[in-house]
Protein backbone atom coordinates (compact mmCIF):
# COMPACT_ATOMS: atom_id res chain seq x y z
CA UNK A 1 0.00 0.00 0.00
CA UNK A 2 1.45 3.62 -0.86
CA UNK A 3 0.27 6.48 1.26
CA UNK A 4 0.20 9.58 -1.15
CA UNK A 5 1.58 13.17 1.41
CA UNK A 6 -0.23 15.96 0.65
CA UNK A 7 1.65 19.27 0.87
CA UNK A 8 0.64 21.73 3.18
CA UNK A 9 -0.65 25.24 1.54
CA UNK A 10 -0.33 27.12 4.59
CA UNK A 11 1.28 30.74 4.39
CA UNK A 12 0.09 32.54 7.66
CA UNK A 13 0.80 31.76 11.19
CA UNK A 14 -0.41 32.42 14.74
CA UNK A 15 0.66 35.79 15.79
CA UNK A 16 1.11 37.19 19.75
CA UNK A 17 -0.58 40.83 20.85
CA UNK A 18 2.89 42.66 20.39
CA UNK A 19 2.68 41.62 16.85
CA UNK A 20 -1.23 42.93 16.45
CA UNK A 21 -0.39 45.66 17.98
CA UNK A 22 2.25 46.66 16.36
CA UNK A 23 1.63 46.22 12.84
CA UNK A 24 -2.14 47.93 13.60
CA UNK A 25 -0.58 50.80 14.64
CA UNK A 26 1.97 51.11 12.22
CA UNK A 27 -1.05 50.66 9.58
CA UNK A 28 -2.96 54.00 11.36
CA UNK A 29 0.32 55.85 11.15
CA UNK A 30 1.56 55.24 7.63
CA UNK A 31 -1.88 54.77 5.96
CA UNK A 32 -4.82 55.30 7.86
CA UNK A 33 -4.49 58.76 9.17
CA UNK A 34 -3.94 59.85 4.77
CA UNK A 35 -6.75 57.89 3.60
CA UNK A 36 -8.96 59.29 6.44
CA UNK A 37 -7.67 62.90 5.18
CA UNK A 38 -7.90 62.36 1.53
CA UNK A 39 -11.89 61.11 1.62
CA UNK A 40 -12.48 63.80 3.98
CA UNK A 41 -13.84 60.96 6.97
CA UNK A 42 -12.31 58.48 9.33
CA UNK A 43 -11.93 55.31 6.59
CA UNK A 44 -12.67 52.16 7.93
CA UNK A 45 -10.14 49.98 10.12
CA UNK A 46 -11.24 46.67 10.14
CA UNK A 47 -13.97 44.58 8.23
CA UNK A 48 -15.76 42.14 10.71
CA UNK A 49 -17.50 38.42 9.00
CA UNK A 50 -19.22 35.76 10.96
CA UNK A 51 -17.91 32.72 11.60
CA UNK A 52 -21.23 31.29 10.02
CA UNK A 53 -20.24 33.51 6.98
CA UNK A 54 -16.69 32.54 6.82
CA UNK A 55 -17.59 28.96 7.32
CA UNK A 56 -20.34 29.14 4.50
CA UNK A 57 -17.80 30.80 2.37
CA UNK A 58 -15.47 27.98 2.97
CA UNK A 59 -17.94 25.24 2.18
CA UNK A 60 -18.89 26.62 -1.04
CA UNK A 61 -14.90 26.92 -1.59
CA UNK A 62 -14.04 23.14 -1.58
CA UNK A 63 -17.38 22.52 -3.36
CA UNK A 64 -16.36 24.28 -6.48
CA UNK A 65 -12.56 23.00 -6.18
CA UNK A 66 -10.84 25.82 -3.66
CA UNK A 67 -8.07 25.74 -1.60
CA UNK A 68 -7.83 29.14 -0.72
CA UNK A 69 -9.15 32.47 -0.12
CA UNK A 70 -7.12 35.65 -1.33
CA UNK A 71 -8.45 39.13 0.59
CA UNK A 72 -8.53 41.85 -1.74
CA UNK A 73 -8.09 45.39 -0.25
CA UNK A 74 -10.55 47.76 -1.70
CA UNK A 75 -12.64 50.78 -1.69
CA UNK A 76 -16.29 51.65 -2.63
CA UNK A 77 -16.98 54.01 -5.18
CA UNK A 78 -17.01 57.57 -3.47
CA UNK A 79 -21.03 57.17 -5.07
CA UNK A 80 -21.60 54.15 -3.14
CA UNK A 81 -25.79 54.10 -2.32
CA UNK A 82 -26.69 50.32 -1.65
CA UNK A 83 -25.22 51.59 2.13
CA UNK A 84 -24.27 55.25 2.08
CA UNK A 85 -22.06 55.15 4.99
CA UNK A 86 -19.33 52.91 3.13
CA UNK A 87 -19.06 55.16 -0.16
CA UNK A 88 -15.37 55.93 -0.46
CA UNK A 89 -14.22 53.11 2.65
CA UNK A 90 -11.92 50.71 1.94
CA UNK A 91 -12.88 46.70 2.37
CA UNK A 92 -11.83 43.43 1.79
CA UNK A 93 -13.08 41.49 -0.57
CA UNK A 94 -12.67 37.56 -0.18
CA UNK A 95 -12.01 35.63 -3.64
CA UNK A 96 -12.18 31.79 -3.79
CA UNK A 97 -8.83 30.31 -5.45
CA UNK A 98 -7.84 27.08 -6.36
CA UNK A 99 -3.44 26.64 -6.52
CA UNK A 100 -2.22 25.30 -9.22
CA UNK A 101 0.97 24.31 -10.33
CA UNK A 102 2.90 26.15 -13.18
CA UNK A 103 6.04 25.25 -14.37
CA UNK A 104 7.92 25.05 -10.89
CA UNK A 105 6.07 27.40 -8.73
CA UNK A 106 2.22 27.54 -7.26
CA UNK A 107 -0.16 30.11 -8.36
CA UNK A 108 -3.54 30.85 -6.97
CA UNK A 109 -6.16 31.22 -9.61
CA UNK A 110 -9.28 32.59 -9.04
CA UNK A 111 -12.80 30.49 -9.30
CA UNK A 112 -15.45 31.17 -11.82
CA UNK A 113 -18.71 29.40 -11.50
CA UNK A 114 -21.44 28.96 -14.14
CA UNK A 115 -24.37 30.82 -13.81
CA UNK A 116 -27.79 29.31 -15.52
CA UNK A 117 -28.23 31.36 -19.04
CA UNK A 118 -24.84 33.77 -18.10
CA UNK A 119 -21.42 34.69 -18.41
CA UNK A 120 -19.56 32.43 -15.18
CA UNK A 121 -18.87 35.14 -12.22
CA UNK A 122 -16.26 34.95 -9.57
CA UNK A 123 -16.68 33.18 -6.28
CA UNK A 124 -16.27 35.44 -4.24
CA UNK A 125 -17.56 37.74 -1.07
CA UNK A 126 -18.08 41.27 0.28
CA UNK A 127 -20.18 43.70 2.49
CA UNK A 128 -18.59 42.70 5.91
CA UNK A 129 -19.28 45.05 8.66
CA UNK A 130 -17.50 48.08 8.48
CA UNK A 131 -15.76 50.28 11.31
CA UNK A 132 -15.72 52.66 11.25
CA UNK A 133 -18.77 53.66 10.27
CA UNK A 134 -20.39 51.18 12.27
CA UNK A 135 -18.29 50.58 15.75
CA UNK A 136 -18.56 49.37 19.04
CA UNK A 137 -17.81 51.75 21.51
CA UNK A 138 -14.34 52.97 21.92
CA UNK A 139 -12.47 50.43 23.91
CA UNK A 140 -15.38 47.90 24.05
CA UNK A 141 -15.28 44.03 22.05
CA UNK A 142 -14.23 44.51 18.81
CA UNK A 143 -14.32 48.43 19.24
CA UNK A 144 -11.55 49.70 16.39
CA UNK A 145 -9.93 51.67 19.04
CA UNK A 146 -8.83 49.48 21.17
CA UNK A 147 -6.14 47.81 19.29
CA UNK A 148 -2.89 49.82 18.02
CA UNK A 149 -3.23 53.03 19.59
CA UNK A 150 -1.76 55.37 17.72
CA UNK A 151 -0.39 59.12 17.87
CA UNK A 152 -0.69 60.62 14.62
CA UNK A 153 0.90 63.74 13.69
CA UNK A 154 -1.45 65.70 11.29
CA UNK A 155 0.66 68.24 10.67
CA UNK A 156 -0.89 71.82 10.93
CA UNK A 157 -4.02 70.43 12.28
CA UNK A 158 -1.85 69.09 15.44
CA UNK A 159 -1.94 65.19 16.77
CA UNK A 160 -4.78 62.88 17.50
CA UNK A 161 -5.19 59.52 18.96
CA UNK A 162 -6.10 56.72 16.75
Amino acid sequence: MSTIEKKSLKVGKYVNNDHVDTVIRNYKQERWAQNSERIGKEDSLSAWYSVEELEELMEKVKLNGGNGIRMYFAAYPKNYTEVPEYAGRQTLVLVATKTKKIGDRLAHKEIYTSQEGGAPQILAYNMAGLCPPFCEPAGGIGGHRSIGVAIVDNGEKGMSVI
